[in-house]
């Protein structure tokens, strides 16, 4: 059986990224985000098909303004 190396794209990265943050966000485990992704492989490596959508509001701009001081 022939193994083919993948790697992930700067697309796919961000997805991951998106996702830890809306996690860190709400406080909430990532795992059921990461296995709902949906993978196609592109020439340039796997690209998320379906990535998180990290949503900001007053709130969230608020807490930012706060933390950054």
């Amino acid at each position: 059986m022939s193994k083919k190396e993948m790697k992930l794209t700067d697309q796919s990265v961000g997805a991951l990224m998106m996702a830890l943050q809306k996690s860190l966000m709400e406080q909430s485990d990532i795992v059921p985000v990461l296995k709902e992704f949906k993978f196609k492989l592109s020439d340039d490596g796997l690209i998320v098909m379906n990535p998180p959508l990290v949503k900001f509001n007053e709130e969230t701009t608020e807490q930012f303004k706060n933390v950054e001081g």
